[in-house]
């Protein structure tokens, strides 16, 4: 009863809420949100780059940017509901996560600007 009273968005993003408290199993999370939407952000964006859609390019990288802070965040506190060994794993796994996408982010934004200013 009491979940048919709240309001519709709210339920749909209650998945996402938990995960960002780390009240979500570690394998839904690390894998569905964090390695799934992931590969989904980078086929938009190299099939962006593809078509040439610059500003798409631009949206997605910052939306990228957005959402890897938004996923570490879940995994890193997501990790304490696993096994010591996998929770240990992860978090690991999410600091090399942290800096490979800082820098593929980056370099895709300068890679956009410098072909923006070559017009």
């Amino acid at each position: 009863m009491a979940s048919e009273r709240q309001p519709v968005l709210r339920r749909l993003v209650l998945p996402e809420l938990r995960a960002w408290r780390g009240e979500r199993r570690l394998a839904p999370v690390f894998w569905g949100y964090g390695v799934g939407v992931s590969l989904a952000l980078i086929v938009l964006h190299a099939t962006a780059l593809v078509r040439g859609q610059i500003l798409f390019q631009q949206v997605l990288i910052v939306a990228s940017a957005a959402y890897t802070g938004w996923i570490l965040v879940a995994i890193w506190r997501c990790a304490a509901n696993a096994a010591p060994l996998w929770g240990m794993f992860a978090r690991w796994l999410t600091i090399a996560w942290a800096l490979n996408a800082a820098m593929v982010l980056l370099f895709l934004e300068i890679e956009l600007l410098l072909r923006i200013a070559g017009r």
